[in-house]
C-alpha cells in the first residue's frame, strides 16, 4: 500500500446523448481508465465518474424527428453508452446524466453564488427566429448562400466552399434548416458570463497553477492576446435544458451546466455510498485532486471557462487539465466512406477491447498529440508483444511445472540478481504512469519481456528436460521464467485487467504494486490455459467491412453528404480568419516526386513571385493536367523544410482524398497575387 495515499476525482468528458461511442472517444476514456487503475493499484482512494451531455437544441430536435420525448431519446443513449464503456472495462464508479437533479441543483447555486457578485450581465441582442417554430436559431440551424463565394446551402456561421466565416444574419437567403422557414430578425434579452472579470487571475492561473499542459497554456494565450469576451449563457425556449432561475422561458445553455455535470455525477455518486463528503472534495481549499481528461477542441471550455465559474462561485479548481489529441486511422481522419470511423459496438463484435487498450498505451503520452491507428501495426504489434513476448513467456514454462513438478515452483529463485532487476522497474515504470507517459511505460515492460524470454532461451528448458538428473535445474528455470512473467504482468495490470484476471487465476494470487518486491516460491500454480488470442487480420477487416455497412444503415435513415463524413471544425473568430493570406496562383510547372507517393512539386506564379509547394494530389491530378490552371493557395503559411526540398505555402483543395480531390480553381479574370477575401 501506498504510504501516503491521495484522495482523487477524476472524470472524462461527458459524452453528448444523441450519437454513438467510437474509438475516438475510446482513446479518452482508456487513457483515463489506465490512469485510474494505476492509482488504485497504489492504493490510491480514486472516484472516477462521468455522465451523457443530455441538453441542447440539437438533442431536442431530434428527439422530435423520432417521435419520442428528449427523455425517453437520452434514457436510451445513456444505456448504449454505458454498455460500450463496460465493453472496454472502463472502470467508472458512477455513470450519471446532466439532466438530474443533481446537476439541476448545482447549476443554480453556481450560477447565484455568480449572480450575487455581479459576474452575470444581462443585455438584449438581435437573433435569427424561426416564424413557423417559434424558436431562436442557433448559427448552425440557419443555411443560406455565402455572403463571400455566394456558394448555395451554406451554414450560418461557416462557408465550406470557401472557409469564410460571418453572422448568420450576413447570409444571403437565409432559410431555417429546422423548417425551412425565412427567419426573422428579433430582439431576446440574454444573460451573459462576465469572464473579462477573471482576466488576470485567468492569466495566473493557466500560466502558474500547474494544470494547463505548456502547450494548452500557449494556446490559451491567444484568447487574452485578442481579449476575452463576454459569455452568452442563454438559450430560449423552446429548448431542453435547465430553465434559468428566476427568468422565465430563458435556459441555460448547455455547456454552462455539462462541466458541471461532473459535480453532478460524483454527488449522486455521494448520494448512493453515503460515506463520502461532496463538500471535502468541492470546497475551494479542498486537499482531494481533480483531475479532467479532455479532447483538444474542448480545452478552451475546460482552462477557461470552466475554472473561471468555479472561482467566481467559490469552489476548488482542478489539479489537472488533461488535454489529448485526435484518434486518426490509417493515417487519416476516421471516415464512415472508409469503414475507420468505427463505433466501439461495431469494434467489441470482431475484437478484444483489451487488444485496442494496448495498442492505444503503446502510443500514449502525456502532449496533446494526435494518435494513429494503424490496422495493419496494431496487429503486428499486439501479437508481438502479447502473445509472443508476454503470454508465450508463461506458456514455454508452465507446462514443465504442471507435468514434472505438480504445479510447484521452487523453493528458491535461482536468479536473485535477475529478479531484482526486474523489481526495481517499477520505480521507473510507477513515474511513466503517474506522468501519463504510458508509451515509456509499454517500452519498459517489453524490454524487460524481451530480456526475460533471452533468460529462458539461453537456458532452454526443452533441452533439460531431457537430460537426466537435472530435474532441480529445470524447477529452478521455469520457476525463474514464470516469476519474470508474474512481474510483466503486473505492470501491465493497469492496461490490461482481463489478462492480469487470467494470469492471477493461473498465479493463484492476486497482483499488487508492492507485492512483486519478493518473487513466488514454494507456490503451488494451476494448469496453464490459454490466456490470449492472437488478432486475425481477417477479424480487422471484417470490422471494417461492418462499419461501413452502419454508414450504409445509417444513410438510409438520414441525407448523406460530406458533413457526415467530416463535421465542421471547432469555430472560430474573424480575427482568426483574417490571419490567413490567400492569393491566387498560377501553377507554371507541376512534377511528380518520384520519392513521395502522394506529393506532386509546384511552381506556383502569385505576381511576380514564384513559390514551390509540394501538395498532396498526386492521386487525383496527372502533373501536365495542372501547368497553366489558376488556383488558390495560403501565402503566408511558415516555409516547411521537407526531404524533397522546401515547402513555401499551400494549395487549397476539396473532398474526401484518393481521386477525389479538387484543387479550387478561381473563375475567369482572377488574376495571379490577387487576395481571396
Amino acid at each position: 500500500m501506498a504510504t501516503d495515499p491521495r484522495r482523487m476525482l477524476v472524470t472524462c468528458a461527458l459524452p453528448y446523448a444523441n450519437g454513438s461511442i467510437h474509438l475516438g472517444h475510446m482513446l479518452e476514456h482508456i487513457q483515463a481508465d489506465i490512469w485510474v487503475r494505476y492509482q488504485r493499484m497504489r492504493g490510491h482512494q480514486v472516484h472516477f465518474v462521468c455522465a451523457d451531455d443530455a441538453h441542447g437544441t440539437p438533442i431536442m430536435l431530434k428527439a422530435q424527428q423520432m417521435g419520442i420525448s428528449p427523455e425517453e431519446m437520452i434514457a436510451a443513449v445513456s444505456q448504449e453508452h454505458q454498455g460500450d464503456f463496460a465493453g472496454f472495462n472502463i472502470s467508472f464508479d458512477n455513470y450519471h446524466s446532466t439532466h438530474s437533479d443533481e446537476n439541476r441543483e448545482l447549476a443554480g447555486v453556481i450560477y447565484g453564488r455568480l449572480k450575487e457578485s455581479g459576474k452575470i450581465k444581462i443585455r438584449t441582442i438581435s437573433q435569427l427566429f424561426d416564424p413557423e417554430k417559434s424558436m431562436f436559431l442557433p448559427d448552425r440551424f440557419v443555411k443560406g448562400t455565402c455572403p463571400k463565394c455566394k456558394s448555395p446551402d451554406q451554414y450560418g456561421d461557416n462557408c465550406d466552399s470557401c472557409g469564410a466565416t460571418y453572422s448568420p444574419t450576413e447570409l444571403i437567403d437565409p432559410k431555417s434548416a429546422v423548417s425551412g422557414a425565412t427567419p426573422v430578425m428579433k430582439d431576446s434579452e440574454h444573460y451573459f458570463f462576465d469572464l473579462p472579470q477573471f482576466e488576470a487571475w485567468l492569466a495566473d492561473w493557466v500560466r502558474g497553477s500547474g494544470a494547463i499542459q505548456e502547450e494548452m497554456a500557449n494556446k490559451m494565450q491567444e484568447w487574452f492576446e485578442s481579449g476575452l469576451q463576454q459569455w452568452d449563457i442563454t438559450r430560449d425556449a423552446p429548448y431542453f435544458g435547465f430553465e434559468i432561475p428566476g427568468a422565465p422561458g430563458k435556459y441555460f445553455y448547455v455547456w454552462l451546466d455539462a462541466p458541471i455535470g461532473y459535480m453532478a455525477s460524483f454527488k449522486n455518486l455521494c448520494n448512493k455510498r453515503g460515506d463520502i463528503d461532496f463538500d471535502s472534495y468541492w470546497k475551494a481549499d479542498s486537499d482531494a485532486e481533480l483531475y479532467h481528461f479532455i479532447g483538444k477542441d474542448i480545452a478552451y471550455f475546460h482552462c477557461l471557462f470552466w475554472p473561471a465559474m468555479l472561482e467566481g462561485a467559490n469552489f476548488r479548481k482542478p489539479t489537472k487539465v488533461n488535454v489529448h489529441g485526435y484518434v486518426t486511422v490509417n493515417g487519416a481522419k476516421m471516415s464512415k466512406s472508409k469503414g475507420t470511423f468505427i463505433k466501439a459496438s461495431t469494434y467489441l463484435k470482431h475484437l478484444d477491447p483489451e487488444c485496442l487498450r494496448y495498442y492505444y498505451a503503446a502510443k500514449l503520452n502525456s502532449r496533446i498529440d494526435d494518435l494513429d491507428l494503424n490496422l495493419e501495426d496494431f496487429v503486428s504489434r499486439v501479437n508481438a508483444d502479447v502473445v509472443n513476448k508476454l503470454v508465450n513467456l508463461a506458456s514455454r514454462n508452465a507446462g514443465f511445472i504442471a507435468k514434472r513438478f505438480d504445479g510447484k515452483l521452487a523453493a528458491t529463485c535461482a536468479e536473485p540478481a535477475l529478479y531484482a532487476e526486474f523489481a526495481n522497474a517499477s520505480a521507473s515504470i510507477a513515474e511513466a504512469y503517474e506522468a501519463r507517459e504510458f508509451s515509456r511505460a509499454i517500452r519498459e515492460i517489453m524490454a524487460l519481456a524481451d530480456k526475460a524470454n533471452r533468460y529462458v532461451d539461453d537456458k532452454a528448458p526443452w533441452v533439460i528436460a531431457k537430460q537426466e538428473g537435472a530435474d532441480a535445474e529445470l524447477q529452478a528455470v521455469c520457476s525463474v521464467g514464470i516469476n519474470l512473467f508474474r512481474v510483466l504482468m503486473a505492470y501491465l495490470k493497469p492496461v490490461m485487467p482481463q489478462l492480469a484476471e487470467r494470469a492471477e487465476a493461473f498465479l493463484g494470487e492476486t497482483l499488487t504494486w508492492d507485492g512483486i518486491a519478493a518473487p513466488l516460491v514454494a507456490h503451488g500454480v494451476a494448469p496453464f490455459k490459454a490466456l490470449f488470442s492472437r488478432i486475425e487480420s481477417a477479424k480487422v477487416d471484417a470490422m471494417v467491412e461492418a462499419s461501413k455497412e452502419d454508414l450504409a444503415k445509417e444513410q438510409s435513415k438520414k441525407p448523406a453528404g460530406p458533413l457526415v463524413d467530416d463535421p465542421i471544425s471547432e469555430t472560430i473568430t474573424y480575427d482568426d480568419f483574417a490571419k490567413i493570406d490567400l492569393r491566387v496562383a498560377l501553377i507554371k510547372k507541376a512534377e511528380a516526386v518520384p520519392e513521395a507517393e502522394k506529393l506532386l512539386k509546384l511552381q506556383l506564379d502569385i505576381g511576380g513571385e514564384t513559390r514551390q509547394v509540394f501538395a498532396g494530389i498526386k492521386s487525383a491530378y496527372n502533373p501536365e493536367d495542372l501547368e497553366g490552371k489558376l488556383t488558390v493557395m495560403v501565402a503566408n503559411l511558415a516555409p516547411r523544410k521537407m526531404r524533397f526540398g522546401m515547402s513555401e505555402g499551400m494549395v487549397l483543395a476539396a473532398g474526401p482524398g484518393g481521386k477525389d480531390l479538387w484543387i479550387l480553381e478561381p473563375q475567369e479574370g482572377a488574376q495571379p497575387g490577387m487576395r481571396v477575401k
